[in-house]
Parts: C-alpha cells; sequence; structure tokens
C-alpha cells in the first residue's frame, strides 16, 4: 500500500466526470487499498479516485465511531438508485477543500447499487454520515463539489480561504 498525493481545489480534475470500472483487477484492487491507506492517514471518512488523480469510478469511506474497528468500504461504480424526499443537513468538509466546512442538505436517506473489490454486486440502504458520506463522494465521481451546493459568494470565500492556507503552507 502507498500513500497518494490528495488534490486540492483548484485542481481541474476534481471537476471532469469518471469513467466506470470495466474489469475489477490487481491494479483496482491497489487502488482501493492505497485510497483507504490515504483516507486514514488524512485523517478523512471517504475519499474518491479523481480526489488522488484517478479518472475511475471507485470510492472508499469509513465512517465507524470505534478508530480502533474499522469498518470500511470499497466502492466500484456506485451509483444511487433511490433518495428520500427528506432532507438532512450535515456539516461537510473535504479532503481536496482543506480545514473549511459548510452545512449541506442533502436526501437524509439513500439506496445505493455497488460492485465490491471482488466484483460482486451489494445494494444498501443509508441514512444519517453514512447516507451523506455516499453522496458526497459520487458527487466526486461526477466532478461536483460540496462548494457547488453553496452560493456564489460563500464558495469563492471558502476557495480564497483555501488558497490563501497552501501559500502559508508552502512559505511555512
Amino acid at each position: 500500500m502507498a500513500l497518494r498525493e490528495i488534490l486540492i481545489v483548484p485542481d481541474p480534475r476534481l471537476k471532469k466526470e469518471c469513467e466506470p470500472v470495466e474489469e475489477v483487477n490487481d491494479e483496482i484492487k491497489t487502488l482501493l487499498n492505497d485510497m483507504l491507506e490515504t483516507m486514514y492517514a488524512a485523517p478523512g471518512i471517504g475519499l474518491a479516485a479523481p480526489q488522488i488523480g484517478v479518472m475511475k469510478r471507485v470510492v472508499v469511506m469509513d465512517v465507524s465511531d470505534d478508530k480502533d474497528k474499522p469498518e470500511p468500504l470499497k466502492l466500484i461504480n456506485p451509483e444511487i438508485i433511490w433518495e428520500s424526499e427528506e432532507t438532512s443537513i450535515y456539516q461537510e468538509g473535504c479532503l481536496s477543500i482543506p480545514e473549511q466546512y459548510a452545512d449541506i442538505e442533502r436526501p437524509a436517506e439513500v439506496g445505493m447499487r455497488y460492485m465490491d473489490e471482488n466484483g460482486e454486486t451489494h445494494e444498501i440502504e443509508a441514512d444519517g454520515l453514512l447516507a451523506t458520506c455516499i453522496q458526497h463522494e459520487i458527487d466526486h465521481l461526477d466532478g461536483v463539489l460540496f462548494t457547488d451546493y453553496l452560493s456564489a459568494l460563500k464558495r469563492n470565500m471558502i476557495l480564497k480561504k483555501v488558497q490563501k492556507l497552501r501559500k502559508t503552507k508552502k512559505s511555512a
């Protein structure tokens, strides 16, 4: 396993739609393991392949409370197959938009279909933080960031803060 570099806004790859995975092979399995290691090291609860510059529909996440007992999800070609009319609001952040957070309203529950690392198809239903994380990470696969749900003013303020943070870190 290897740590991968996480892309930071405004990297144009973060705004591109990803290609479906045609075959679950050793390359995809290595990618999944590298992504999990990168996500845990960041630390984060979700990571999509485009965030490390790989334009494939691959996501990892772990929303478990107990970091001693990780419950990682490795998702290949995930898709939301239904969503509730009821919504919920979570404060979202993103490894590609460091140290910035905003309240985002999304469907409170979702159904998702995905393939696992063995190429088997699964369907799950999720609510709470897992539902939010699923929607956030699948958005990445479609070139959508949580800031795209904000007003232009709020989005620009966040992007300016990230640019300032990058400059500060480079000069440190």
